[in-house]
């Protein structure tokens, strides 16, 4: 949380198949680019996860008085 009460997380995670490469199966995206040749992308299956954020807020100043970054994957 910055100074003045900004929450700030760049990156949370993604929401997805999880193992894949942004939901995608690995194979063709790896084949693309190792090969650099085009490849068809096919939706990955198998335990997701969804990835994101909880912001505690003050609500008198609506500023933030913390953040924590949530995932939660399928098996859980």
């Amino acid at each position: 949380v910055l100074p003045k009460g900004t929450a700030h997380i760049s990156d949370v995670g993604m929401t997805g198949c999880y193992n894949s490469v942004i939901g995608v199966e690995t194979s063709g995206i790896l084949k693309r680019f190792v090969e650099r040749v085009p490849e068809r992308m096919e939706p990955a299956s198998g335990p997701g996860s969804v990835c994101g954020v909880i912001i505690d807020i003050d609500e008198t100043s609506g500023n933030s008085r913390s953040i924590e970054r949530v995932r939660v994957d399928e098996n859980e």
